[in-house]
């Protein structure tokens, strides 16, 4: 596993539990708003052909261009770190990145779970093979996916053309799964109106949880311009959350 960051502690990232947050290298998405681009392009050279694109091929020469500079954080280190930990944190997060696209994400979490710590798993939805590996073999503990918005909006959404075919399969092996899970939409003004609040229900109708979280723009972003962008008022965001309170049995802000 190729580990991006570590965040030691975290009281709010894995309801109800205290976390520590493992970010991996790489992602198939490019969302212009990710605050975490350092980590959306792998460091070719650690990776190789450990990880794949959306299409299935190896990194590619434009992805390597854009690879992160920073070293990684050994996997071996890490599990030093939760050794250390055992009795003072309870779970641990695994974010991205992409976790999905890794093939060893299986023994890394099987890994984890022999040191009697839950887990969260973080995801787009693009591998519901992984994702139902993970599911099946009860790896994960809690699963939190992304919609980023409109099926009709995907493509601008993600910066990507992608399947999604599969981001449906995703959606629904999660909800008829027995694994606990949220959904939740990143609200990007001039990306995300009230209107497709209603889009993106269609897709989760019946969901749990669904948790509508406010922009951020106090970090570096993908896309540049966004971070001169203005966040949606709270008014606005009541209102979207309204909306989405029609689609799933509970919508709150985040």
């Amino acid at each position: 596993m190729i580990i991006g960051g570590l965040q030691k502690f975290s009281l709010l990232d894995y309801p109800g539990r205290l976390s520590a947050i493992v970010f991996t290298q790489g992602c198939n998405f490019r969302c212009p708003f990710c605050y975490n681009p350092m980590l959306v392009v792998p460091q070719a050279e650690a990776l190789g052909d450990r990880i794949k694109d959306i299409s299935g091929s190896s990194v590619s020469e434009t992805q390597k261009s854009y690879s992160r500079a920073d070293r990684p954080i050994s996997e071996d280190d890490f599990f030093v770190f939760l050794k250390s930990r055992a009795g003072k944190l309870d779970a641990v997060v695994i974010t991205g990145g992409e976790p999905t696209l890794h093939y060893d994400l299986t023994g890394f979490i099987a890994r984890i779970k022999a040191l009697d710590y839950a887990v969260k798993l973080d995801t787009n939805g693009t591998q519901p093979e992984m994702l139902g590996k993970l599911l099946e073999n009860k790896l994960i503990d809690y699963v939190a996916m992304d919609i980023k918005g409109s099926q009709e909006k995907y493509s601008r959404l993600t910066g990507t053309e992608h399947d999604f075919a599969k981001i449906a399969e995703s959606i629904i092996m999660i909800m008829k799964g027995k694994t606990p899970y949220e959904f939740r939409t990143t609200i990007v003004p001039g990306l995300i109106e009230p209107d497709d609040i209603g889009s993106a229900g269609e897709l989760i109708r019946g969901a749990e949880k669904w948790f509508l979280q406010q922009f951020k723009r106090d970090t570096r972003l993908i896309d540049r311009n966004l971070e001169s962008a203005e966040a949606y008022s709270d008014e606005i965001l009541e209102k979207m959350r309204q909306i989405g309170s029609r689609y799933v049995k509970n919508c709150y802000l985040r």
